[in-house]
């Protein structure tokens, strides 16, 4: 009965929906974290403190991946908040690299800022940008993503007026509540929304149980049956045959 209704809304998931985030998120992670490696030194230097070890010789980037994973089984409620988790991690590693707590905040918030500069360097595909402007001249668009990204400092966040960061929410998905949020500041019932989303954990399964249509970007699956009211598709650019099939 939902598959006959019209659509009002449409929500999309961003990483590896919109834009490939694998390299994006490879950058960062070095990036940042040289810079910090990078500049400490330099700053120690300053200072007449040993050279040696370096931060990142004494925390390799491993270590950083496993004190954030310890941080999200020690704070369960923050699991999906990687802001929190990265600049806490950063944090504490540098207080126990000798910093005093003032210093090791600031470095942590400035390795953070850092970060999250490198974090936005995403290439949206070429599609994204006049599908969405054309997309929000019929329908109510709001993205949902577990990432720190803040679509809102990309230049196609202008579509969005409605954009949940799941994670700062904490209850990143495949929780509900995402979903639940996007829709009632949309003002749309979920059998009138369809979600765009590449996993099956986080996207398809939530949107299907509030009774949302789901586009599945999945390019490495066979052409399987799919559920009632999911939707595989190759690549987001093929999202306007679907509409057109919906209507």
């Amino acid at each position: 009965m939902a598959e006959s209704l019209p659509l009002q809304a449409i929500t999309f998931d961003l990483d590896d929906t919109l834009w490939d985030n694998h390299g994006v998120m490879v950058a960062t992670e070095t990036g940042h974290y040289a810079w910090l490696d990078r500049e400490l030194a330099a700053w120690r230097q300053t200072r007449g403190e040993p050279a040696s070890p370096r931060f990142g010789e004494r925390f390799p980037l491993a270590c950083f991946e496993q004190r954030r994973r310890a941080l999200a089984r020690d704070y369960p409620l923050r699991r999906g908040d990687f802001t929190w988790l990265r600049e806490r991690a950063l944090r504490e590693m540098l207080a126990e690299y000798g910093l005093d707590p003032a210093a090791a905040g600031l470095w942590a918030g400035a390795a953070m800022e850092r970060f999250m500069e490198l974090r936005h360097r995403v290439s949206p595909h070429p599609e994204v940008e006049p599908l969405l402007a054309a997309l929000g001249q019929r329908y109510r668009l709001a993205s949902i993503t577990n990432g720190n990204v803040d679509v809102r400092r990309l230049t196609l966040g202008r579509h969005f007026p409605v954009a949940i960061a799941a994670g700062e929410m904490l209850a990143p998905k495949p929780d509900p509540r995402p979903f639940l949020a996007a829709l009632a500041r949309l003002g749309v019932a979920p059998r009138r929304a369809l979600h765009v989303g590449d996993s099956w954990r986080e996207d398809v399964e939530p949107a299907r149980r509030l009774g949302m249509r789901v586009a599945w970007i999945s390019p490495h699956v066979d052409d399987l049956p799919m559920p009632p009211g999911i939707h595989r598709l190759d690549h987001v650019c093929e999202l306007p045959n679907l509409l057109h099939r919906l209507a």
